[in-house]
């Protein structure tokens, strides 16, 4: 075997082998969970709860990102120096919320799968063609609502991207023009910032009601 383009396909393997180590610790996790009365689907609405939750708290920090934004266009040149510290914080502070959210939308999607993996395969177990038939409508409609759900949310985390970027932008070159046409420079941005965040925050808002809706319908079901 020639194994000199092996190289080339190691951080294929890697991630294979990563994605196969959270599978089986994902599998192992939702078993003991299940052997304490706790299902997947108590987990998955667990999880969009948690979701939702993240949202709410993003959408805080980036209207509490806003204001330092506005704040620091009304700063004296001498004040340069805090004016790059608050919009650098209010970046820092706001990728953290975005990156939670990412990861609680991920443990949703991790989940959901597994739920809807076992119970198609679960429909395979019953002996009664008419039960088997309104299990099989049910789990239709929980995807359904599900992907919707999930949609809604990835709408609201990419309108998280062009907010941080402008932050990042700005925040890098008030870093290294620390004079008073950088800050001329972020009050121009100031009123494209804030109707990215206002979008954002509607987004958001959107997301959030998806997902009390999802969380009803379930918990009834």
């Amino acid at each position: 075997m020639n194994t000199r383009y092996l190289p080339r396909f190691y951080p294929l393997i890697i991630a294979a082998l990563f994605s196969m180590v959270l599978g089986a610790c994902s599998t192992t996790y939702y078993n003991a969970m299940e052997k304490i009365g706790v299902h997947k689907r108590d987990i998955l609405v667990d999880r969009v709860e948690k979701a939702r939750d993240s949202q709410s708290d993003a959408q805080e920090q980036f209207k509490s990102a806003l204001e330092q934004f506005g704040s620091v266009v009304n700063l004296e040149q001498t004040e340069l120096k805090t004016a790059y510290e608050r919009v650098n914080s209010a970046y820092e502070d706001s990728e953290a919320a975005a990156k939670d959210v990412s990861a609680r939308i991920d443990k949703v999607e991790s989940v959901a799968e597994a739920l809807f993996v076992e119970w198609a395969e679960e429909l395979e177990l019953y002996q009664n063609p008419e039960l088997k038939r309104a299990s099989r409508t049910q789990l239709n409609q929980t995807k359904s609502r599900y992907r919707s759900m999930l949609a809604v949310m990835h709408k609201a985390e990419k309108s998280m991207e062009p907010v941080l970027k402008t932050f990042r932008d700005n925040a890098l070159f008030l870093k290294h023009n620390l004079n008073a046409q950088a800050i001329g420079s972020l009050r121009y941005e100031f009123s494209e910032l804030q109707e990215r965040i206002n979008r954002l925050i509607r987004e958001m808002n959107t997301s959030i009601e998806s997902s009390n809706r999802f969380i009803d319908e379930l918990t009834k079901s």
